[in-house]
């Protein structure tokens, strides 16, 4: 920097070097842990987790700028361990002989003592005998005094940045700071479902309560599901698939979502490493690839999933927050997030989204709404109609079927996607079931169905490269042709070879017949933007799927075509059969299912 800074010059016009005094040391602190009222609230309640708290309440004012306070029924701390805590780099969580061995959420005893820096922190706790309350504001701490408690702790923090008001102007509003609190508490809700959590808004001496999830029961699967339900929402879990998956050390659970719920953005994505809220790019590159094949670009899964390693294969001491880790062994949490993921999504079938269907009953409007009669009055008008309809000579609507049709029929209908009845303007498909109804795209599901054919048939025989007369030679920076050569190995397994060329040029051998000719220094540079971005590049792939996925657009049934019975029973069983069939290659739903409830409530009969 050039900016003169007198306060740091001597006499001789150098810079001096200082040793900083305890309260800028910890204002300092307080700047990396502490960013905003978020960042103090999932301090403390990191802290009360450590502590074995059951329930943890949090009341914030003012969006948190004036009043945090958690309230837990935690293990405690002594009146002799409040000022301990108070200090930097003190802490219960490890001893400082293994920093690669950290089995809870907090390690590095700062969190408090930075509170205290730029806030007024207040502590009172008990763990055993009497209860104490120990003070600290702007770094400086009061005697420890006795307090009335009866369990766990209650950590104070008001006026949060008072002792560095420069930092107040770059809050948002309070009512941005309460969603960043908000979402900060849904998260470690997620990561500890059998922990019940309360958050309140106490502005103005009125507490309302803005979230509340109880202590959920049971197995771990039954307790994240019922959590799952109540923090983002019963739609979710009705169209989550269940993710148990281990290999090389490391294990995934959670659940993620089916293609065709798909969402606009990715705030429906929540990645946890050994319970621990991250941010991580490559765990959520490795998401994204997983569904790359059933979503288009700009749709998004949705997906709690957490990564379970021992603590010596992770490093979370690489973020001031926490925020991000490392892993030993990068390779093999991302393999293991993509099989996991696609084994799930190829064994779900044919099933699509529930709210794809209620989506649909949404759009049957009636022209017009009548007052809907009571059912007496449904009733007596019903007896008073029916006699004189049944003496009325009806004409048959179609000849009786044949008995051996109906044995067959009434089989069809047993299949999930049932027997079809119908075709509309050419392009739908519409089939009975057991329950209800089934709407098929007709396009879009033979679409599906041919795509996934190519791609097994191109699974067997393998991608076929195509040897360049004259190899191309693309000059890049030391870092990318490193990175590429990497990279070279897997990119070889789907038909682009690469090879060094002295310096720091790449030649090009050979590139995947598929593709026809292709511009080798654009296609190199779209794979670096890839892996400085995930860490590892699909982009070959997704060219290939994409030239199959039109391929299979050009051979498949074609909107306007009328189909025999037969051929459309054919297309349905085809359907059942075959994985990722609910969805169409841009991740649209290939079909819709209407139960016969539904239907009888659009004509009112329920």
């Amino acid at each position: 920097m050039t900016l003169h800074t007198p306060k740091i010059t001597g006499a001789s016009g150098r810079p001096l070097i200082r040793q900083l005094d305890e309260a800028a040391v910890n204002r300092i602190a307080a700047g990396e842990v502490v960013e905003r009222p978020a960042s103090a609230v999932k301090e403390l309640v990191e802290n009360a987790l450590d502590a074995g708290a059951a329930r943890i309440q949090v009341d914030i004012a003012d969006g948190g700028k004036t009043l945090i306070r958690v309230t837990d029924d935690g293990c405690g701390m002594t009146a002799e361990d409040l000022p301990l805590a108070l200090s930097r780099h003190a802490t219960s969580k490890i001893d400082g002989s293994d920093l690669l061995d950290i089995r809870s959420f907090g390690f590095r005893g700062e969190a408090l003592p930075s509170l205290g820096a730029v806030g007024r922190l207040t502590i009172t706790s008990r763990a055993e005998g009497e209860a104490a309350q120990i003070a600290c504001e702007g770094s400086r701490l009061s005697p420890v005094r006795p307090a009335a408690l009866t369990k766990g702790t209650v950590v104070e923090l008001r006026d949060l940045f008072f002792a560095t008001p420069a930092r107040l102007k770059f809050l948002r509003s309070d009512r941005a700071e309460m969603q960043a609190v908000t979402e900060v508490i849904r998260r470690l809700a997620m990561a500890e479902p059998q922990v019940g959590f309360t958050l309140r808004d106490v502005t103005g001496g009125e507490a309302r309560t803005l979230f509340r999830a109880d202590p959920a029961s049971g197995d771990l699967f039954d307790a994240l599901q019922s959590r799952l339900a109540s923090v983002i929402g019963r739609d979710f879990t009705d169209n989550a698939l269940r993710i148990d998956a281990e290999r090389d050390g490391l294990r995934l659970q959670g659940y993620a979502a089916l293609p065709t719920y798909s969402r606009g953005s990715s705030a429906q994505q929540y990645l946890f490493v050994n319970g621990r809220p991250v941010l991580d790019r490559m765990l959520y590159g490795a998401l994204r690839a997983a569904y790359f094949d059933v979503l288009s670009r700009d749709r998004h899964p949705a997906a709690v999933l957490n990564l379970i390693a021992d603590p010596q294969r992770v490093d979370v001491n690489v973020h001031p927050a926490k925020a991000e880790v490392r892993f030993r062994e990068p390779d093999a949490a991302r393999s293991l997030i993509i099989t996991a993921l696609k084994s799930a999504l190829s064994g779900a079938g044919h099933r699509a989204s529930s709210t794809v269907g209620a989506a649909t009953l949404q759009a049957f409007r009636p022209v017009y709404q009548m007052d809907r009669p009571s059912q007496p009055s449904l009733a007596r008008a019903y007896a008073f109609q029916a006699p004189g309809f049944a003496e009325m000579p009806q004409a048959p609507f179609a000849p009786p079927p044949e008995a051996g049709s109906q044995t067959v029929d009434g089989q069809a209908q047993a299949h999930p996607l049932g027997a079809a009845r119908a075709q509309l303007h050419e392009n739908y498909i519409v089939a009975q079931t057991a329950t209800g109804i089934v709407l098929v795209d007709q396009h879009a599901a033979h679409e599906r169905l041919v795509y996934e054919r190519l791609k097994r048939q191109m699974a067997e025989t393998g991608i076929r490269a195509q040897a360049l007369l004259i190899p191309e030679i693309v000059e890049l920076s030391p870092a990318d042709a490193a990175r590429l050569l990497d990279a070279a190995p897997a990119l070889a397994r789907i038909g682009l070879a690469l090879e060094p060329f002295g310096g720091n040029a790449i030649a090009i051998r050979e590139t995947p017949a598929i593709l026809g000719p292709v511009n080798g220094e654009a296609l190199l540079r779209d794979i670096l933007d890839e892996l400085a971005e995930a860490g590892d590049s699909t982009l070959v792939q997704v060219k290939i799927d994409a030239i199959l996925s039109r391929m299979a657009c050009h051979g498949s049934v074609r909107s306007g075509r009328q189909m025999r019975p037969e051929e459309m029973n054919a297309l349905l069983r085809e359907m059942e059969a075959t994985p990722l069939s609910g969805q169409c290659n841009h991740g649209r739903p290939t079909y819709v299912e209407l139960s016969l409830h539904d239907i009888e409530r659009l004509f009112g009969r329920r």
